[in-house]
């Protein structure tokens, strides 16, 4: 697309987004929530629905008097029923065991505590990969703006949880654009539209059918001009067209390099928890194809059973960055590894 085709398609938002760019809403005036505060709080309530399934299990088996072979085929049942997988629940039970033979383990709370910080471990263990978050969550990033390109199927929240993230970087006082590159469904458009009302942030959106990267040129010029500090692209999820899915993700990524070679700064796959195992499979075709950093987890507050975040952190290597605890604009915290395997063994 040339400069001149670029300016025309700028020119009818042009005003628009420099108004809702500068505008000083409440959003950016109210007082920032520390989200380290509430993170222990915000899990634990999300994951009121596991806690009270295959997990609340956990506390009989601890209860027994002597660590038997009943006990290791119940814990290995809890976790393969809470969606953990055999592979992960295979690893993490041999490597309780070795601790509990090095150690001279006698009681079952001793394994409970072992088992703990197994869990704890595969989740800290892995890689940080994006460039937007240093290790311990902090942000720390030196281009402007960040650049977050947010992919995942159809139905699993993905345009929510979009949502979710403007709504923190507004809190923040950030200026924030999202590009509906979701140009498949009308539906996608609207809702992020919608949406980006609610929070304060700027949409840059074409007609459905559209070129998806054209959206995202666009998003990208719009947020250079005005001084934006955060992008944040949504993305098309139809998995059942998967070649044509990722050729198109690769595309825009490829748009993106051209005006920052460094971005996209976050590649955030939105997996729903509900899924389970599948969600393992929908993170290896996304990772294959675009290379996600991170993981966003919905719908933990549902009916999830949970144990699929040790099993994506142990077979992909991939950490999960966030949690959707709810479906309000607020239903988000940083995923904290120990507040959230806290909040799985508490009663």
């Amino acid at each position: 697309m040339d400069g001149a085709a670029v300016e025309q398609l700028g020119l009818a938002e042009e005003e628009l987004v420099g108004e809702a760019l500068s505008e000083e809403s409440e959003y950016e005036t109210e007082e920032a929530l520390a989200f380290d505060e509430e993170i222990e709080e915000r899990t634990e309530r999300a994951l009121g629905r596991t806690k009270r399934g295959f997990f609340r299990r956990m506390i009989g088996v601890f209860e027994r008097s002597q660590i038997d072979d009943a006990l290791w085929d119940e814990l290995e049942e809890i976790l393969i029923g809470a969606d953990t997988g055999a592979e992960t629940t295979e690893r993490i039970l041999d490597d309780v065991r070795r601790q509990v033979r090095k150690e001279g383990m006698k009681r079952p709370d001793e394994v409970r505590e072992a088992l703990k910080e197994e869990l704890i471990s595969i989740l800290t263990s892995v890689e940080n990969r994006g460039q937007l978050w240093g290790e311990q969550g902090e942000e720390d990033r030196a281009f402007s703006p960040a650049v977050i390109l947010v992919v995942g199927v159809n139905g699993v929240g993905k345009t929510t949880s979009i949502a979710k993230l403007a709504r923190a970087f507004r809190r923040d006082g950030e200026r924030v654009v999202l590009a509906a590159g979701d140009t498949f469904r009308a539906a996608a458009i609207e809702q992020l539209k919608h949406w980006g009302e609610r929070v304060g942030a700027t949409v840059i959106a074409h007609q459905q059918g559209e070129n998806a990267s054209a959206v995202v040129f666009d998003a990208m010029a719009s947020a250079r001009r005005r001084g934006a500090d955060v992008v944040i692209i949504d993305t098309a999820g139809r998995l059942h067209t998967k070649s044509n899915l990722m050729e198109e993700l690769r595309k825009i990524n490829r748009v993106v390099q051209k005006t920052d070679p460094t971005a996209p700064h976050e590649v955030l796959l939105v997996i729903d928890a509900v899924t389970g195992q599948n969600g393992l499979a929908q993170a290896r075709t996304f990772a294959e194809a675009v290379g996600v950093t991170a993981i966003f987890l919905t719908k933990l507050d549902g009916t999830a059973k949970g144990g699929i975040v040790f099993s994506i952190a142990d077979q992909l290597g991939i950490p999960v960055r966030f949690i959707g605890t709810g479906e309000r604009a607020d239903d988000m915290a940083p995923f904290d590894p120990e507040a959230f395997v806290n909040a799985l063994f508490s009663e």
